[in-house]
């Protein structure tokens, strides 16, 4: 089943390496949580580790949302647990704290639609769950570009205050900004407002 907003996430089930450990990491043991499930091109690369170590020096933002992060490349958990231990300023991600999962079939990233057949690595694909395991946002980028963990904490933020009040959010909405009910009436309320 390919990845499509609205629709259930597409499960798995792999090896990943986190804190320390290998562990088996599958979509559906976060039910209940809001995922932000990435991937990037390999590990011991140059725009990976900025990315990757992003989110985990934001990973108090992501836990206060009750949102897990999981980073998805197809290199093994044994490349991950080296990179994982490697220090940052020799290029690697010590101390990151979420899991890294290793996609070495590429099933993964083929079901999210971001594996790039001929070289067979992703594309920096971000793919937004909510709680109930749907896909609510995703953003795929080409891989000289990086994310922005900003934008990801204020799509999060969006989604929750969207489900949580039937509202919706218009474009540049921010935590604490006015949304609108999805009618013309609010519509031209909110514009008036601008």
């Amino acid at each position: 089943m390919a990845a499509f907003v609205t629709r259930p996430a597409p499960d798995f089930s792999a090896d990943a390496f986190h804190n320390g450990d290998f562990k088996r990491v599958s979509l559906s043991d976060y039910k209940g949580r809001m995922v932000v499930l990435f991937f990037y091109p390999l590990d011991f690369t140059f725009v990976c580790p900025t990315e990757i170590l992003a989110f985990a020096d934001s990973l108090e933002e992501f836990k206060k949302r009750n949102t897990e992060i999981i980073g998805v490349s197809v290199d093994s958990k044994f490349t991950h647990r080296a990179w994982a231990q490697t220090p940052r300023e020799e290029g690697g991600v010590k101390g990151v704290n979420f899991p890294l999962v290793a996609d070495l079939t590429k099933s993964i990233a083929r079901d999210y639609g971001v594996l790039l057949e001929e070289p067979g690595i992703a594309l920096r694909g971000l793919f937004i769950i909510n709680k109930e395991g749907i896909l609510k946002s995703v953003t795929i980028n080409h891989n000289d570009l990086g994310r922005n963990i900003d934008e990801v904490l204020r799509m999060i933020d969006a989604i929750d205050y969207s489900e949580t009040h039937g509202e919706v959010c218009p474009a540049n909405w921010r935590s604490g900004s006015k949304a609108m009910k999805p009618d013309a009436e609010s519509l031209k309320d909110y514009v008036k407002a601008k």
